[in-house]
């Protein structure tokens, strides 16, 4: 029936929808929260944790929902066996779309952990999802450019720091990192402006996800390297709600964790820095090469 309505209509109802999930389920979690901040235990906070992710698996079923009735999107995901619910993953992905996080959370959901993403600061001001975020114990942080970074270098190191406890609270329970090692969507201009070797990716920025390995890589079952590639064109997040995205790709790929890796201090150790940006631009490099292969497969209309 939704699919004879003009795409704006459609637009609106997701809207519509999308809006009444959160505000049923947002005040449940901050509820949990608070009880969480106020009853400083460890048994009592453990069990509060599991409640909140219940919570929010429950929230991200009820956008699978309201997603399956206003879109027709054909999905083709492949690499989902052997997740465990309650085991630790650090997941990365290109970035394409706000559309990108929506995917993830319906891709994951109920089969690993709650993702938990790195936000920049500003977003904890968004009415409402700030504090659901903040609930969840998404952890904010400054985003400086890298000629802020160059005349203010201890800017970089305090926000590692911050990288760094947020990885050590998510040690305590099993928690699935997520890390969009671009840094930002892709665009064309963005790609050109970084000189970019790559023809599908900006550069990866290793900092995020080498601390979330010095921190917690003995705790992690295995690095989660995720592909999207959206066929027709990357919709934005309107033309996704109007129900525009008609085919998406999602490739997920378990990798082990270097253990070499796990072990070498990036922030005080060169040759480690090195040693990183070598695993990842390799990791980079395979996956630009994956969208090519994905896409042309795509237009060949296998």
């Amino acid at each position: 029936m939704l699919n004879r309505l003009p795409p704006v209509a459609v637009g609106c109802i997701a809207v519509l929808l999308l809006v009444l999930n959160t505000l049923f389920w947002v005040p449940l979690l901050l509820a949990l929260s608070l009880l969480k901040l106020l009853l400083p235990f460890d048994g009592v906070r453990r069990v509060l944790s599991e409640m909140l992710a219940r919570v929010a698996e429950a929230w991200i079923t009820g956008n699978g929902a309201w997603m399956d009735l206003t879109q027709r999107t054909q999905w083709d995901v492949q690499g989902l066996e052997g997740l465990d619910w309650w085991r630790w993953y650090l997941v990365n992905c290109n970035h394409q779309s706000w559309v990108d996080v929506l995917v993830l959370q319906r891709v994951f959901n109920r089969r690993i952990p709650v993702l938990k993403f790195f936000l920049k600061r500003e977003l904890l001001w968004v009415p409402v999802m700030g504090l659901a975020w903040w609930a969840l114990d998404f952890p904010f942080m400054r985003r400086h450019s890298e000629a802020y970074l160059r005349q203010h270098p201890h800017m970089r190191n305090r926000d590692l720091m911050t990288a760094r406890k947020a990885c050590l609270k998510f040690a305590a329970h099993p928690t699935s990192v997520m890390n969009f090692l671009e840094g930002t969507r892709f665009s064309a201009t963005k790609q050109h402006q970084q000189v970019s070797p790559y023809k599908h990716l900006l550069r990866p920025k290793v900092g995020g996800i080498a601390l979330a390995l010095n921190t917690m890589g003995e705790r992690f079952e295995a690095l989660l390297d995720v592909t999207i590639v959206y066929p027709d064109g990357v919709p934005t997040f309107w033309q996704f709600l109007c129900g525009r995205m008609s085919r998406v790709v999602v490739r997920v790929q378990k990798v082990a964790v270097p253990q070499e890796l796990v072990r070498t201090d990036y922030v005080a150790d060169p040759r480690g820095r090195a040693a990183f940006r070598r695993w990842v631009k390799a990791l980079w490099q395979e996956k630009d090469e994956r969208i090519s292969a994905l896409l042309a497969r795509e237009a060949r209309g296998a």
